[in-house]
């Protein structure tokens, strides 16, 4: 995904995107379970953020690594997914997840920068998991 490419390109930090195919009760709950059934813990940094999209449930969640919260706080959280949430209800699904991506890609990029002639190691897959 282009977005995702282009948000992570200064960041150490990463970005997943998932699409449920089956409706989920709780959608924090069912991303804090696919963040840890996909390995997203793994990044080097503790940097990941997935965002978990259940479109037959009518709902998402934007779900953090350990590092991402401790740096960023709930603020962001409530910010990303306030402005995310008005794309939807506004039925635009893909400038909800471009809204969302580059808010997390910029606050990543503030938070977790690329060192000097460090490569972006793309530990996660940019395409949807």
């Amino acid at each position: 995904m282009a977005a995702i490419r282009q948000a992570e390109s200064t960041t150490a930090g990463q970005i997943c995107v998932h699409v449920a195919t089956e409706k989920v009760g709780d959608a924090q709950a069912a991303a804090a379970a696919t963040f840890a059934q996909h390995g997203l813990a793994a990044t080097s940094h503790r940097n990941a953020v997935l965002i978990f999209v259940a479109p037959s449930s009518r709902s998402f969640a934007v779900y953090g690594d350990s590092a991402v919260h401790q740096r960023c706080g709930d603020d962001f959280w409530r910010t990303t997914v306030a402005e995310m949430q008005a794309h939807f209800r506004a039925g635009s699904v893909t400038e909800a997840l471009e809204a969302g991506i580059g808010r997390i890609g910029a606050t990543l990029a503030a938070h977790f920068p690329l060192a000097a002639g460090e490569a972006q190691a793309n530990d996660l897959p940019d395409s949807p998991i």
